[in-house]
């Protein structure tokens, strides 16, 4: 298994937002996140940085991980301390106030992946039966798709796209998505925030995994794309793959 985490400020804003890393555990599994903060005065790097720092140490603390079962509720236990963390920080700063993050997370090992989502950055799947996507986005303008009042492509300019329904450390109580899918020899897993899906297509991201460029530059290539298209966001990616080959080193 290989795995990369790159992160970049964009074109348009002075401050990154956007955190996230791909952690390996000694028992050879990753825990890939990213979170991508909101809120004034800095307040969402705050948010996110504090999401992903907590993951990766619970994360380096546990003994192991062996079935979908124990993964999915390690991520609920987790992500659950995690939104009352933020949210009780961001009361008694009240600077912070009001402060949250979208987190999207996978623990991937040698045949499954459990992910979890918060708010709108997504996780992608490219195996044998093509590229999807695998979480649904927490946004309004989604819900509208849902029930049939937009398109796809109206939701594209829809007004209120960024608008979120769910967020972590917003609410005192958060609900989250968790969903476990096996994860095989060749697969490959995109975690990213919206700062790369709101600017590659799916038919350029599916193009750059399939590629045969190393697993680091294929981050960066999607990077390169999202702000040569605009890059008015900050822009994270975390991918993992599992190898074909027997000798790929980790």
């Amino acid at each position: 298994m290989k795995a990369t985490f790159k992160t970049d400020t964009g074109k348009v804003r002075r401050h990154n937002e956007d955190d996230g890393g791909v952690f390996l555990h000694r028992s050879g599994y990753y825990l890939a996140v990213v979170a991508d903060g909101m809120g004034g005065h800095n307040a969402g790097e705050v948010a996110s940085q504090m999401a992903v720092a907590n993951l990766q140490k619970h994360w380096n603390e546990i003994e192991n991980i062996q079935t979908p079962e124990e993964a999915e509720n390690w991520l609920r236990s987790k992500v659950t301390d995690i939104n009352k963390d933020i949210y009780n920080h961001s009361k008694s700063n009240s600077e912070l106030d009001g402060m949250g993050t979208t987190l999207v997370a996978a623990i991937c090992t040698n045949l499954f992946a459990t992910i979890v989502n918060i708010g709108d950055s997504r996780c992608y799947i490219l195996n044998e039966d093509g590229f999807k996507q695998i979480t649904e986005d927490h946004s309004l303008v989604n819900e509208l798709i849902k029930i049939g009042h937009i398109s796809p492509e109206d939701a594209e300019i829809h007004p209120r796209k960024n608008m979120l329904l769910k967020a972590v450390g917003t609410e005192p109580v958060t609900e989250m998505d968790i969903i476990t899918i096996t994860f095989e020899e060749g697969d490959k897993l995109l975690l990213c925030s919206d700062g790369l899906s709101n600017k590659v297509t799916n038919q350029e991201l599916e193009s750059i995994l399939q590629s045969d460029e190393d697993i680091d530059k294929k981050a960066l290539t999607m990077i390169n794309l999202a702000n040569q298209n605009g890059g008015e966001d900050n822009i994270s990616v975390a991918i993992i793959e599992t190898c074909k080959e027997s000798g790929c080193e980790q």
